[in-house]
């Protein structure tokens, strides 16, 4: 059985809503950052960097949303959330997903994270200063091009999709402008309407969730 730690409002949604599009049999638990829950000795035993999402499978642990929504895609192939028998297709979606990970959340984490950069409240909020321009200029290369409509790839619903809304979803918070992104908006409006979204997003805000 699949667990997926996660915790609301954070990149783990990207995951919750693929195994969700997949169809996979699996529980949740909830990671309460206010609590320090991802500091405490149990989760630390399941990801020692002490972030979300982590996802116990049978065969192992895996962090990192890209490695999470790979093999998600993988596992449950009748799906079609990745093209498989691609190769070339299919590293097209990590490059994409990696991106994501790598340098647009990097970005967006520069408005709340930054004593993991620097330890000068000058630096710190010279970094919360710049999240504007530079995750505006992050999706300004995504809609200009990356997505190649209606979804991330093309035709084809991919993991991709759930990552980008994720992400997206933040948009307003970093004083992005959405007026100039309207492929972004439209992508993100696709996505809300999913009945696989609908369930994650409604799991996580639950109070039992």
């Amino acid at each position: 059985m699949i667990k997926l730690f996660y915790t609301p409002h954070t990149c783990a949604l990207a995951s919750h809503i693929a195994l969700e599009e997949a169809g996979a049999a699996y529980e949740l638990a909830r990671i309460d950052f206010a609590s320090n829950d991802q500091r405490k000795p149990e989760y630390l035993a399941i990801n020692p960097r002490g972030r979300v999402p982590a996802m116990v499978t049978d065969r192992g642990i895996l962090t990192e949303t890209p490695a999470i929504l790979a093999f998600i895609a993988q596992s449950f192939p009748q799906a079609g959330l990745a093209p498989l028998d691609d190769y070339f297709a299919f590293a097209r979606i990590q490059a994409f997903n990696n991106y994501l990970c790598a340098t647009v959340h990097v970005a967006h984490s520069h408005r709340m994270r930054g004593t993991r950069w620097a330890d000068d409240a000058s630096a710190i909020a010279a970094m919360q200063r710049k999240v504007p321009q530079s995750v505006t200029e992050c999706f300004d290369l995504i809609e200009r091009d990356m997505l190649r409509g209606p979804w991330v790839m093309g035709e084809a619903y991919t993991i991709c999709d759930a990552y980008l809304f994720t992400l997206a979803q933040w948009l307003e918070a970093d004083g992005v402008d959405l007026s100039a992104l309207p492929g972004v908006s439209e992508h993100r409006r696709l996505v809300s309407q999913r009945p696989a979204t609908k369930r994650a997003i409604a799991a996580e805000l639950s109070p039992a969730g």
